[in-house]
Order: C-alpha cells, then sequence, then structure tokens
C-alpha cells in the first residue's frame, strides 16, 4: 500500500510540470478494477472520471474534492449503477486517496437524486441517503461541494453527448439554475456555456 494524505492540508501541490503526483495511482487502480473496460458516454468510465477530475480543476476545486471528481463513481451512483468498490469497504478508497475526498465520494453516490435534488440549495433541505435510507441534512460546505461535482459530472456527460444533451439539458439547466447559489462562478459559466 503505498502513502496517501488523508486530508487536505496534507494534499500533494502539483510538482514542477504542473502533475498532480498521485493521479497516476488513483488511475491505475481505477484502472485495475474495470474502469477502462465499462462503457459511459464519451468513451469509458475511466475517461469520464479523468476529464470531471480535470475539469474541477479548472474551476479551481482543491485537491480532494478533484480526487472525489475522479472517484465520484466508485461506490456507483443513482444514475450509474456499475461499481467499483463495495461501499461496506470505505477503507480501500480512503487508502488510495484519504478521508475527506473517500467521504465526499461515498456521499456523492448515496444520493439519492429524485429526493434530495429539489431541496439540495435550501439550507434545511432534506438528504436521502439511498444506501441506508437515513435523512440528513447536510452542512453548506458538503452541499456546495455535492453541488460542483454534480455540475462536473452531467456536463462533461452533456459535453460528450449531443444526443442526451438535446433530451436533458434544458432539465439540467433548470436544475442548475435553482443551486446557483451552490455553485462557484466558473462552474456556473460551464454551465450557461454547455447547456444555455
Amino acid at each position: 500500500m503505498h502513502d496517501r494524505p488523508t486530508g487536505p492540508a496534507d494534499e500533494p501541490e502539483p510538482d514542477a510540470t504542473g502533475k498532480e503526483p498521485w493521479l497516476a495511482t488513483v488511475v491505475e487502480t481505477l484502472a485495475s478494477r474495470g474502469a477502462a473496460e465499462i462503457a459511459h458516454p464519451g468513451g469509458t468510465l475511466l475517461a469520464h472520471l479523468e476529464r470531471v477530475h480535470a475539469l474541477l480543476a479548472e474551476w479551481g476545486a482543491r485537491p480532494a474534492l478533484r480526487l472525489a471528481g475522479l472517484c465520484h463513481a466508485f461506490y456507483g451512483t443513482d444514475g450509474f449503477a456499475t461499481a467499483l468498490g463495495d461501499p461496506d469497504r470505505r477503507d480501500e478508497l480512503t487508502a488510495l486517496v484519504g478521508e475527506e475526498a473517500e467521504r465526499l465520494v461515498h456521499f456523492y453516490a448515496g444520493c439519492d437524486r429524485r429526493f434530495s435534488y429539489p431541496g439540495l440549495a435550501d439550507p434545511e433541505g432534506a438528504f436521502r441517503d439511498r444506501f441506508t435510507g437515513a435523512v440528513l441534512r447536510p452542512p453548506l460546505p458538503l452541499r456546495r461541494d455535492f453541488a460542483e461535482l454534480t455540475a462536473a459530472n452531467e456536463l462533461d456527460v452533456m459535453r460528450a453527448n449531443p444526443g442526451l444533451r438535446a433530451r436533458f439539458g434544458a432539465e439540467l439547466l433548470d436544475l442548475f439554475t435553482s443551486w446557483r447559489a451552490l455553485l462557484g462562478d466558473p462552474a456556473w459559466q460551464a454551465v450557461r456555456a454547455t447547456l444555455a
């Protein structure tokens, strides 16, 4: 097992070439779990995960959120059932990406979208965990991370598949407009450029 930081304060900064030193290890692990062979809009699941990571980096996301973007489908999601890891064995992903990034991945994967999306921007809005059925009221920073990760994920899919953008773009624009207070300016500009 290789050493990974356990929190954002310990995250290594990009090296002199601008590369994140841990990125290759995470990508190799995702590939070893089949992500490079799983079909996904725009190519493979691995290609999608890498693009989501890159989009979050473009928006200035901190390392833990970029890592969560790279691994966001590790436990499957409400919209993509295929999982690369077991949510009952969270220590495996934690060892790879650190505690904060893993918590974000688990939270993202656990979202019951139909229940949780409408109230996400409301500080008292309920969020249901599809793994446990528990109803939570996440703090604002977690809601912001979730919104940015969701936007990066959906925008990549819409960019990769014009047919899906034609079918779901207006609905996503309405959703992200309702989440505007949760999205940073770079994410919001990308939403408008892709969906408006």
